[in-house]
């Protein structure tokens, strides 16, 4: 399936601004790449579009490679001392490495590396030489990410205050070659009562200019100046990311061991078991109809969509489990692809609910109590201790888990809870070495520990929904709410301030109607390039519940906005309590 959105626009960019943009007929050419552009050039294009263009072979610029001098060589780098000093090494001796060099970076290249290349022997060879505005990860259509786990510690760590400057101005040059590339110049905005956030905001506006001032066309088109970037922190919602999310793509993240986007799992069947790699990612057009359904929808959804598939091959079809797909494969190997693909997806669905029935029906509804504050059935929550005890005392529920319902409950207390309290509930759950994680959050301005370092600073208050759903997923994304004010311009200007004032608007509102649960339907990159964007940066991590919102919303518009959110990474939620316990030591260099 050819990609779409955020992922199409790079892919364009890259075949057409750097592969096609040095393409002679007749003449094959090598590509050189580093970790980060061999990430971005693997999210959003093919290797056989690559090869298409005339490039023989892909080599990392890191590893040792066999000298061609006869063929010119395509370097697609980021501009890093590493990467700039193995493309100098590859023409110090008297016998080049290539031919001569194409260099294309990432972004903007220090000057003193610059100077360091113009005083090599590469300066002799290279015929192209530019930066090609694309510094961050396409990781989904409306998603991005900037592939950097480690700068949630860098901005809250309270010891490590002098990288925290660098590191900034290297995530809003990032973000900025995000608002290039989308051809946006938007309004910024960001949420007050973390300083962070309008420093960052004012980092990103300096670097917007400097690359409006190279393009100026950047920004320009009907409605266009309706576009807007917010820039958020993590503290401003610390519930979606520990809550346990009963959409599909979460739920698969959260539950099962997901390794750079690959699940790996036996078959059963027939024959003697195998073990099988998927990836989970846009190509798959099963994954993308399922990724934001509930989980009690998806098996029906796989069952239906399987016995569809089925009759229209005129096959017969009784019960569509997994054994009766290994026979089914028996008998018309030509589809072989389609039906693992129904198969694999039957697997993640049925892991899925092992996981949930094993453990987590009961853990989920006092979740959803803690964080919405009502039961199912919209009464208040009396003794909400009650409730919380059983589970912390519960030796089969895992440290994690029990740590994620302590957090639950201090925020539903909204002013903290005292140390003696949080001291008694560590120590019914049994979880005293995982202390830190709890009281780290207060460096993402949480508060709590009532009378602490944060009192007074309370959760946003939540949007009235009425739309109905299930039991277990009462809980809406606080970004969603923010998404949606942005959108039919209702958002606080004292709580989320601009920039710079934003030039005056006379277009008609648009109002965001409510979608929730269903799937996402596809259009073609180009149908979205006129209207506005909604672009949000969530410093210190996004989950998928607030990368399913992004949809959600923009579906809600019926695509007179498309809503993009991205972060330095995207967050589970036990990767986001793994990097809190971190949060108050300083980290090795290397990590």
């Amino acid at each position: 399936m050819a990609p779409t959105g955020l992922k199409a626009v790079v892919g364009e960019k890259i075949l057409n601004g750097v592969i096609k943009s040095v393409k002679k007929d007749g003449e094959w050419k090598v590509l050189i790449v580093d970790h980060i552009s061999m990430r971005i050039l693997s999210s959003c294009c093919k290797m056989s579009d690559i090869m298409a263009e005339g490039v023989t072979i892909v080599e990392d610029i890191n590893k040792r490679r066999e000298p061609i001098s006869s063929l010119e060589a395509i370097y697609l780098i980021s501009p890093v001392p590493k990467s700039v000093h193995a493309l100098i090494n590859d023409f110090k001796d008297t016998a080049f490495t290539y031919k001569a060099a194409h260099i294309f970076f990432t972004d903007n290249c220090p000057n003193g590396l610059f100077a360091e290349i113009g005083r090599s022997r590469v300066a002799r060879v290279i015929k192209s030489l530019k930066e090609i505005n694309v510094a961050f990860l396409p990781y989904e259509s409306q998603v991005f990410s900037l592939d950097d786990p480690t700068s949630m510690h860098s901005f809250y760590c309270p010891v490590e205050a002098e990288d925290k400057g660098k590191m900034m101005e290297s995530m809003a040059e990032q973000i900025a070659t995000l608002c290039d590339t989308l051809k946006e110049y938007p309004a910024i905005r960001f949420r007050t009562g973390q300083e962070g956030n309008a420093r960052l905001a004012e980092e990103v506006y300096q670097r917007l200019n400097a690359h409006k001032a190279d393009n100026p066309s950047m920004g320009e088109g009907a409605d266009k100046a309706r576009s807007q970037l917010l820039i958020v922190d993590r503290g401003f919602d610390p519930i979606s990311p520990i809550l346990h999310e009963l959409t599909f793509q979460a739920m698969v993240y959260d539950l099962l061991d997901i390794q750079q986007d690959i699940y790996k799992y036996k078959t059963t069947g027939m024959e003697a078991s195998k073990e099988k790699e998927v990836l989970l990612d846009e190509d798959d057009e099963l994954w993308l109809q399922l990724r934001h359904m509930h989980i009690a929808d998806v098996t029906k959804k796989v069952t239906e969509l399987l016995r569809t598939f089925c009759e229209s091959k005129r096959m017969s079809t009784d019960k569509a489990d997994i054994k009766d797909l290994s026979k089914m494969l028996k008998k018309m190997p030509q589809y072989q692809k389609e039906l693992s693909l129904y198969s694999t997806h039957l697997h993640l669905a049925e892991a899925c609910m092992q996981r949930y029935k094993s453990s987590l029906d009961k853990l989920c509804e006092v979740e959803q109590d803690l964080a919405m504050g009502t039961d199912a059935e919209g009464e208040p929550l009396k003794d909400a201790m009650k409730s919380i005890v059983p589970v912390l005392l519960d030796p089969n529920i895992g440290a994690f888990d029990k740590i994620r319902i302590i957090l639950l409950f201090i925020f539903h207390k909204k002013k903290g809870i005292g140390e003696e309290n949080l001291t008694k509930l560590i120590q019914h759950a049994n979880v005293q070495a995982d202390r830190n994680i709890i009281t780290n959050l207060q460096h993402l301005g949480c508060n709590i520990i009532a009378g602490g370092p944060n009192a007074g600073k309370t959760l946003p208050d939540r949007k009235e929904r009425t739309e109905s759903t299930y039991q277990l997923s009462r809980w809406t994304p606080t970004i969603k709410d923010i998404m949606e004010y942005a959108i039919e311009d209702k958002l606080d200007r004292k709580q989320w301030p601009y920039v710079s004032d934003p030039a005056p608007i006379s277009t008609t509102q648009t109002t965001v109607s409510s979608a929730r649960f269903g799937h996402w339907h596809k259009k073609s990159p180009s149908e979205y390039r006129t209207g506005p964007r909604l672009i949000i940066f969530v410093i210190g991590g996004v989950s998928h519940s607030e990368m399913r919102s992004a949809y959600e919303v923009t579906r809600a518009t019926d695509g007179k906005w498309e809503v993009i959110i991205g972060s330095s990474h995207i967050l589970t939620p036990n990767s986001f309590l793994t990097e809190l316990k971190t949060l108050d030591q300083v980290l090795a260099p290397d990590s």
